[in-house]
């Protein structure tokens, strides 16, 4: 059946305008004034904005970390995104098999049954050798085109320079995009080993052996790398003002480099650490000063950092005790893993469905962003840059009938109770909300309508991706 969605503000990353929307199975028929169709089934979205689903180009689901594994799996993450208003979502692969598309197969086995939206992957490069090489133009073949590497996490997932260097000129060659998670590996180590001798254990002490300024050096470093290369370069989780200087100006020198920040890095500080509940806000990199978010703020609102993911990665804050999750109690081990020892704390915060509403007010209806670079930082710029743009992250004819019908009147008192997320804590608990999505549409069928979950397992289809454009 086909589905009119009448008199709605459509809002997209250029143009704001009225008018309805006719959906005919999965794709967007058209899109005009006073469209009829016999036998649609019609809503009347008069007073109600209309946008395109959110794609959130950076999440972790199922990932194994410190001998647990992170809360939400691609079900329960997928159904946390869809409230939020998010319906595209991209995970990464850990690089765990000798065989990068026996890698690729074990994470569709976790991925595919479970999966309530649509999804890709990015391939992590955390060890780089002949096979490497020989399979890395492989990836396209199985809907891959962007690989991640790490300058950070000595013995376990960092390259060495030269390593990225040659994986950003594979990268080139066969039309993928290189991500960076950009900090300095041995200065942590020194720092963290100095900070256990004399005996700083609480969680503030995660951010203070990962200095701000190793992010900075790792962000030009990166730049460098990729001008030297001649490749495009992405850097992921930019939390650090000298960061958005540091991309700014390879930007401006012709390096084709682009970035993303996430929510935590423009409303936290790192003295939430330092809280009773400190082990909650532990992230990596980790959260920094009001100045940092002062920063980042800038640079969303300037155009030079080009998107905003969520690094999604869930823990509970107590594993020892059960939540309730669609009537049953889960429990899973979490962040109590390292109450005494900060290094032992699961690195991950819960994000992927509260980034649109939280944005939302404290972005768009707190002035800060226009309602049309919200759309293009939370689902046009993602979309382009990762390959999945029109069918992804817009509204025009052609497209996936990804829509959120978004109530910007409606007040909610945000948190757990809204988040969805299957851990037991929010980061935005009682912030006040204005404005919430109201229904949500994965391709053309319904999923979310008001509170009611209509979504399932399996549901979701998994994105071949093209290579991506430079904005």
């Amino acid at each position: 059946m086909s589905i009119l969605i009448k008199s709605g503000t459509i809002i997209t990353a250029s143009d704001t305008f009225q008018a309805d929307i006719l959906i005919d199975g999965e794709k967007i028929s058209s899109i005009g004034n006073n469209l009829e169709d016999v036998g649609a089934d019609v809503i009347d979205a008069t007073a109600k904005l209309v946008m395109p689903g959110g794609v959130d180009p950076h999440t972790h689901f199922n990932l194994p970390m410190f001998g647990t594994v992170s809360s939400d799996d691609h079900y329960t993450g997928h159904k946390a995104a869809a409230f939020g208003g998010t319906t595209t979502v991209l995970d990464f692969v850990p690089q765990d098999e000798d065989s990068i598309p026996v890698c690729v197969e074990v994470w569709h086995k976790r991925a595919d049954p479970l999966a309530a939206i649509d999804y890709g992957f990015h391939m992590n490069i955390t060890h780089f050798n002949q096979c490497v090489v020989d399979e890395i133009p492989e990836l396209t073949n199985l809907g891959i085109t962007s690989v991640k590497v790490f300058t950070a996490y000595n013995d376990r997932l960092r390259l060495k320079d030269g390593e990225i260097f040659q994986v950003l000129r594979l990268a080139k060659k066969n039309n993928l995009l290189t991500m960076l998670h950009g900090e300095n590996g041995d200065v942590i180590d020194i720092l963290i080993a100095e900070a256990q001798s004399a005996g700083h254990i609480t969680p503030e002490w995660h951010a203070l052996t990962r200095p701000a300024w190793g992010a900075v050096e790792a962000t030009l470093r990166g730049s460098a790398l990729s001008a030297q290369a001649d490749a495009p370069l992405y850097i992921v989780h930019m939390n650090v003002a000298g960061e958005v200087d540091q991309l700014r100006y390879a930007r401006e020198h012709g390096v084709n480099v682009m970035g993303e920040t996430c929510p935590q890095y423009l409303f936290f500080s790192t003295d939430k650490l330092r809280n009773p509940d400190g082990a909650k806000w532990v992230c990596s990199p980790p959260l920094r000063s009001p100045y940092d978010n002062k920063r980042l703020w800038q640079g969303l609102a300037d155009g030079t950092v080009q998107t905003i993911g969520t690094d999604h990665c869930a823990f509970f804050f107590d594993g020892t005790k059960p939540i309730m999750y669609e009537g049953h109690p889960v429990m899973i081990p979490g962040k109590e893993l390292g109450k005494n020892d900060f290094t032992k704390i699961p690195n991950g915060l819960p994000g992927v469905g509260d980034r649109l509403p939280i944005l939302w007010t404290y972005a768009v209806h707190s002035a800060k962003l226009s309602p049309n670079q919200f759309v293009a930082l939370t689902s046009t710029n993602p979309a382009k840059i990762f390959g999945l743009y029109p069918r992804k992250g817009t509204i025009m004819p052609g497209s996936d009938a990804d829509i959120v019908i978004w109530d910007p009147d409606r007040r909610v008192r945000y948190g757990i109770a809204y988040s969805h997320h299957r851990t037991d804590y929010n980061l935005y608990e009682n912030w006040e909300l204005v404005g919430f999505p109201e229904k949500v549409f994965l391709r053309g069928t319904m999923i979310v309508n008001g509170d009611q979950w209509l979504g399932k397992a399996g549901m979701g289809h998994y994105l071949f991706r093209n290579p991506g454009t430079i904005l």
